[in-house]
């Protein structure tokens, strides 16, 4: 079954694990992991830490900052992306691209452009995502950079 969180989920649950986190409360696998891309991100702990505003702030967009949410979510997804390799080929392309850069991190980060590039296409088209796309602009990052 294909879960679609909402936005306000979506807050709720990366603040819950930040809070969690922070009071030394044992974590599941999944939140074990957003854990770690949160540790990862310092700058949106003060978000992390005020559910209530990060719930009154979801109408707001910003060109000049990033929407922490959603660049965890990225994180999350690409994490779970790699684990089973689905799309076929992006565990090795994350990979090859993560030595390169000698960075997981920074890895995400470039992978991060091309899915967020595979959704707006696929959505600008009124088509499924092309995983083939996404996995060949990672590669292309991996190669070319």
């Amino acid at each position: 079954m294909l879960m679609q969180p909402s936005q306000a989920d979506v807050r709720r649950f990366f603040c819950g694990v930040y809070a969690k986190a922070r009071a030394g409360q044992p974590l599941d696998a999944i939140e074990t992991l957003a854990s770690g891309w949160i540790a990862e991100h310092p700058e949106y702990h003060a978000e992390l830490a005020d559910l209530d505003a990060a719930l009154r702030s979801m109408q707001e967009v910003s060109d000049s900052r990033t929407n922490p949410f959603l660049h965890l979510s990225m994180h999350l997804s690409i994490s779970e992306q790699c684990s089973i390799d689905q799309p076929r080929g992006i565990r090795q392309a994350v990979e090859l691209l993560t030595h390169r850069r000698n960075s997981l991190h920074e890895a995400h980060h470039a992978a991060m452009d091309c899915l967020g590039k595979m959704i707006w296409e696929s959505q600008r088209a009124g088509r499924p995502p092309d995983g083939e796309a996404y996995i060949g602009c990672v590669q292309r990052h991996a190669t070319h950079d």
